[in-house]
């Protein structure tokens, strides 16, 4: 529990680090997308003057424009903007696969990307973008964002080789609750019936009842008591009728030395304790009827 607890930590904090880490990306490309742009409309095309030991000049080109990261080639300007729209793009895209929505875009379109890959090739396009913005001179801003982008791109990366393709369902938040609430609530009760079913037959295999001997035998193996007449049975065959719980299963009991015992009727102590009832008075009988009636006659005499 505690380790599985560790990892979902773990994997969730460099996750975290990711997302804000691309956020930093997307944002420090949109500020250079924005600076090149500027420099491109300004025509800011660096140059520098030199003169040699006879007084003649010459003027040379920058390769790139002043300030910027667009080269000063034909539609120098076109690749370096649609350069930066890629990696807005491409951090985009890394974000919403690291939040994991939308599932059915990932697993149709991106699958590399979605649930069912780890993050070796998440890490593997972290690392693109990040050279991508390092093999040009850019700001302190910019520059600071891709340095981060290609450590958590590493971490990325050795995760993706430790916990393969079970990384995403190890980070995930309904996963582990699920796996907590399995872990804290006890199992499923048991339906009672099949052991109501064996007791039934173990008290019936007890007083099975022997039709030719009309005597019990003890059954070695299953420790139960049985008739003699199915010692003589197959294994697969059934008990014989049992005696059951009234009279005869008791004189059965009682000639193999069991005792069957009536429980105890009690009631709960604060109970109140139920009223008698009067018991009528017995009926006159014929002799006392006559004895009254002669009585009666020698009063009259």
């Amino acid at each position: 529990m505690f380790l599985r607890a560790y990892v979902f930590i773990g994997t969730n904090a460099v996750r975290v680090l990711s997302i804000i880490t691309l956020l930093l990306v997307f944002s420090s490309n949109i500020l250079v997308m924005v600076d090149d742009i500027k420099s491109v409309h300004r025509g800011d095309t660096a140059s520098f003057t030199s003169t040699d030991e006879n007084g003649n000049t010459e003027t040379f080109e920058c390769d790139y424009f002043e300030n910027s990261t667009v080269p000063n080639q034909p539609a120098g300007a076109f690749w370096a903007v649609l350069n930066r729209l890629f990696i807005i793009f491409t951090s985009i895209i890394l974000i919403l696969s690291e939040i994991g929505w939308p599932v059915s875009f990932f697993q149709n379109f991106l699958p590399v990307l979605g649930p069912d890959f780890g993050v070796g090739i998440l890490g593997a396009v972290q690392w693109i973008t990040s050279a991508s913005i390092l093999s040009h001179h850019v700001e302190e801003f910019p520059l600071v964002s891709a340095w981060l982008l290609f450590a958590v791109g590493c971490l990325n990366i050795i995760l993706g080789l430790a916990f393969r393709s079970g990384i995403k369902v190890d980070r995930s938040l309904r996963t582990f609750r699920e796996t907590k609430a399995k872990e804290l609530l006890p199992g499923p009760v048991q339906n009672a019936a099949p052991s109501f079913k064996i007791l039934e037959t173990s008290v019936g295999s007890i007083f099975s009842h022997d039709e030719k001997k009309g005597g019990l035998s003890r059954n070695n193996t299953g420790g139960s008591f049985q008739s003699r007449s199915s010692e003589a049975q197959p294994a697969s065959g059934t008990f014989g009728s049992g005696y059951g719980f009234g009279r005869q299963g008791e004189k059965a009991a009682g000639l193999k030395g069991f005792m069957i015992s009536r429980p105890v009727e009690s009631l709960p102590r604060n109970a109140p304790r139920p009223a008698r009832a009067e018991s009528p008075p017995p009926p006159a009988s014929d002799d006392d009827a006559s004895e009254r009636g002669y009585g009666s006659r020698a009063n009259r005499i």
